[in-house]
């Protein structure tokens, strides 16, 4: 199967899609272990990975913390409503500026949209808050407490 991104075209078959899935699971996986799953050599594997990161299938490998261990005991959902039009790069640019904004996304629906904010304790998440709410374009946000994941 083939995908459009930037630059070209993107060709995935069925290992290719095993090969991400596993790596979405564990980003560390040996070439070695990994080629034994899908059934393949560890350079056949190698060579495989390699060219799904060249061709932006795989953006990145990181490591997944929890926040908690880094001092974040707050972790929100805040809905950005805008002033008029405000497009989607002058909301990156605005959420560049908030360290707390962990991930964001523009987003269909009434809101403009969505930022994942963590945050020390109540009084920290207030102060990202008012200082999202206080950005030029931003009219009101709209928020949620995380209070477990599933």
């Amino acid at each position: 199967m083939t995908y459009e991104v930037l630059g070209g075209t993107l060709r995935i078959d069925d290992i290719d899609r095993k090969i991400l899935a596993i790596l979405g699971e564990n980003g560390r996986e040996s070439y070695s272990a990994l080629g034994t799953r899908i059934g393949l050599s560890t350079a056949a594997t190698k060579r495989r990975v390699d060219r799904l990161r060249l061709d932006g299938a795989i953006q990145r490998f990181t490591a997944e913390i929890a926040p908690v261990a880094l001092g974040w005991t707050i972790e929100a959902f805040v809905e950005l409503y805008c002033e008029g039009r405000v497009p989607p790069d002058r909301m990156a640019e605005m959420v560049a500026t908030i360290p707390e904004v962990v991930q964001a996304w523009t987003v269909t629906g009434e809101s403009d949209g969505i930022l994942l904010v963590r945050a020390r304790d109540a009084s920290h998440f207030e102060k990202v808050l008012g200082h999202i709410r206080t950005h030029p374009g931003v009219s009101r946000t709209r928020s949620a407490i995380v209070l477990s994941h599933l």
